[in-house]
């Protein structure tokens, strides 16, 4: 279901391009029998066919066709998000390079993709940048006032990503 505008998107540019080819062979043949005095009548013949059929065809064939594509790539990057979260919870653990290996995105787009799911509250847990992991945690089990990695006490100041002072980790709460 996901390609009815794709779909769509192509028929109506090639309605487009039929009534143009079919507008034009008429007149054409209509010139060629000798049916118009002068070219204003064909010129007129093709400039409303392009003006009434032909632009507004294609041109929404081609929204649909681009909007189409917009929404794939934003299904693509809701599907890597999924998995990123499925890989993180299943494991308990991944360390961050073979996550933007498995993904085959940038190391920034995961930072992206975890503080949205984070946004989303999809996710908990917490993060050490400098070694590379990624914890998922249950809301349960994280510890409120202490960092999960290091122990060290946290001020928490709502729910959203709080970043221990001692040893750096970001820690993904829900509120």
């Amino acid at each position: 279901m996901r390609n009815n505008g794709r779909v769509l998107g192509l028929i109506l540019v090639g309605a487009g391009v039929a009534l143009l080819l079919v507008v034009s062979i008429w007149v054409i043949a209509g010139v060629a029998e000798g049916r118009y005095e002068g070219l204003a009548a064909p010129v007129l013949g093709i400039g409303m066919a392009l003006l009434f059929g032909t632009v507004p065809l294609v041109g929404i064939g081609a929204f649909l066709l681009i909007k189409n594509r917009q929404e794939e790539r934003a299904m693509a990057e809701v599907q890597k998000e999924r998995q990123l979260l499925n890989m993180v919870q299943t494991r308990g653990q991944i360390d961050i390079p073979s996550a933007v290996l498995e993904l085959q995105v940038t190391r920034d787009t995961l930072r992206n993709y975890i503080y949205d799911l984070v946004g989303k509250g999809l996710f908990t847990g917490y993060v050490n940048w400098e070694r590379g992991m990624l914890y998922s945690r249950q809301a349960g089990e994280m510890p409120t006032d202490r960092c999960p990695n290091c122990g060290g006490q946290l001020q928490l100041a709502g729910k959203g990503v709080v970043q221990c002072p001692y040893c750096g980790s970001e820690i993904f709460l829900k509120g």
